[in-house]
């Protein structure tokens, strides 16, 4: 018998004793930025939802690979293609040394490793598999500021950015002049990548988001200095809030009804649970100079702006607003609303710039309330560049985006309490003037006073997916073993109550509608609150 199965191998053609088993790694994929921005034509909803859960990227990994260069291998003579990798970009396949081996000469062939490691050229592995892949690390958010770095890091917000608050979680509504590029531009393509765009409206034709997206181009360069990212190029003072556009001024006619149209678009974002309102407009002098305001009008009582400011800010929103650009000639409504952070320009040295409006009120209160970089600001404009613009256009987003990347991380704080929390960060605190108000707040010193003092840091309860689909997972921070969980709809119902503990986070959303969600959450510590958005 043993001689038989002698025989027999002996009997065994050359080629089935000298095959080989190996790995065809390729140089590239096809389309791989439009199946990323199409998930769905690369993966099922169900794993769209898991990646999310656990904010796995999607990445060149999950694009499959090209399926052309597999046939070509398979045409190749003594060739047999056995299994394929997407994470890896490569097949497996068996044939002879030589035959694997010609395979090098096709242009799409990065390397070959066979299974046997001493046929190998390489000792350590092939070298286009990036090992650290297998094992991701967590890091904190870094960015490279490019542009936009002074004016970032002249409040310190880049700071609060490495802290991991970006803003995700807040909502800001944007009242200006038009909004051309932002729903179409790269450069505000992290926020509606990420479902972020909630919405747009023209308040001024009674049109939908389409018309919000078109005309003047002043709102879209202010809005990127809130969400504006542009790859080692530039970064907005809070990348991840979600974002309402809405279109309140008439660049065509100086008329009082603009200030209707914004008290209107006010309304409509208290009613969508906005969080904070950037106004970079301002009204003093209109076509009709019987309609125009003296400074004595400017005491937070008189402007119907101004007035409905007041009312937005007794709603609970936050609103931030230029100070107007009239140099001496004091500020415009509604800056001058006791319920405004009103927010002034320096230059890149932090120093005063002349065209900024200045206080006080007309009644004594101290106008404006702090300051940003306003003269040379760098801003995305309309056709995706990166450029500059001056005015107190621009130092109001800036701040407004620092405000929401600082709520995000005190959510129990009131609206008071963050603008009242900004002015004592502000250098000149203790010395106001009418051209600074109380200066340049620093964030850093503030998140640290208050991270001493405050519970909500040490507590750091997160949301995860953050606008969320089906299901979203509450992130519990260390200490905390379990939490009861309260979801309320925007007009205070609630909606459901859920037990959540170290084990089980998952709540299911499913059958949330769409909007705003209040989620309260007890603990051993004390009430929490967090705002969620269902998509």
């Amino acid at each position: 018998m043993t001689r038989l199965l002698l025989m027999a191998i002996l009997l065994m053609p050359c080629t089935m004793l000298s095959q080989q088993d190996a790995w065809v790694y390729f140089t590239d994929k096809e389309d791989v930025a439009t199946s990323i921005a199409n998930p769905l034509s690369i993966l099922t909803q169900e794993a769209i939802d898991r990646k999310a859960l656990h904010n796995v990227v999607i990445d060149e990994r999950d694009v499959p690979v090209n399926e052309a260069y597999i046939t070509t291998i398979k045409e190749q003579e003594g060739i047999t293609v056995l299994a394929k990798s997407k994470w890896f970009n490569c097949v497996h396949v068996r044939g002879s040394e030589t035959a694997i081996t010609a395979l090098e000469e096709l242009t799409f062939v990065g390397g070959i490793e066979f299974a046997d490691d001493s046929l190998n050229s390489f000792t350590d592995g092939f070298g286009l598999v990036d090992k650290q892949l297998e094992v991701p690390v967590q890091q904190r958010v870094t960015f490279n500021y490019g542009a936009s770095e002074n004016q970032v890091t002249m409040l310190s917000v880049d700071f609060l950015h490495e802290q991991d608050f970006t803003g995700e979680g807040m909502i800001v509504a944007v009242m200006d002049s038009g909004f051309p590029g932002i729903d179409t531009n790269g450069g505000f393509a992290r926020v509606r990548d990420n479902g972020r765009l909630l919405d747009g409206y023209d308040f001024v034709d009674r049109e939908d988001d389409e018309f919000a997206f078109q005309g003047s181009t002043h709102g879209t360069r202010t809005t990127s200095d809130i969400v504006g990212f542009i790859e080692d190029q530039f970064v907005g003072t809070a990348p991840d809030v979600s974002i309402y556009c809405f279109r309140t001024e008439d660049v065509a006619s100086e008329n009082p009804v603009e200030e209707s149209y914004w008290v209107e678009a006010a309304e409509r974002a208290d009613s969508l649970g906005v969080d904070i309102i950037n106004t970079s407009l301002g009204y003093r002098n209109y076509d009709n100079p019987a309609y125009s305001y003296t400074y004595e009008d400017m005491n937070g009582e008189t402007a119907f702006i101004s007035r409905g400011a007041t009312q937005a800010f007794q709603k609970g929103m936050l609103l931030v607003t230029s100070a107007g650009n009239s140099g001496t000639d004091m500020i415009s409504a509604p800056a001058d609303s006791p319920g405004v952070l009103t927010v002034g320009a320096v230059d890149g040295n932090g120093d005063y710039a002349s065209f900024s409006s200045i206080g006080p009120s007309s009644d004594g209160r101290v106008k404006p309330d702090v300051m940003a970089k306003g003269s040379g600001s760098a801003v995305i404009d309309q056709n995706n560049n990166v450029t500059t613009s001056s005015g107190t256009s621009f130092s109001s987003p800036i701040m407004a985006g620092a405000v929401a990347s600082l709520w995000q991380a005190i959510p129990e704080r009131t609206n008071a309490e963050v603008m009242q929390l900004v002015r004592e960060a502000a250098h000149l605190f203790d010395n106001p003037t009418p051209e600074m108000g109380y200066g340049i707040p620093d964030f850093e010193t503030l998140f640290e006073a208050l991270s001493v003092t405050d519970n909500a840091f040490a507590k750091a309860y997160q949301l995860s997916p953050n606008p969320a689909q089906n299901h979203f997972e509450l992130l519990l921070p260390q200490g905390i073993a379990n939490a009861e969980v309260a979801i309320y709809d925007i007009l205070g119902k609630q909606i459901s109550q859920i037990s959540v503990t170290s084990s089980n986070q998952i709540i299911d959303s499913s059958l949330f509608k769409r909007g705003v969600y209040l989620i309260q959450i007890v603990d051993n510590q004390g009430v929490s609150s967090l705002k969620l958005i269902k998509r």
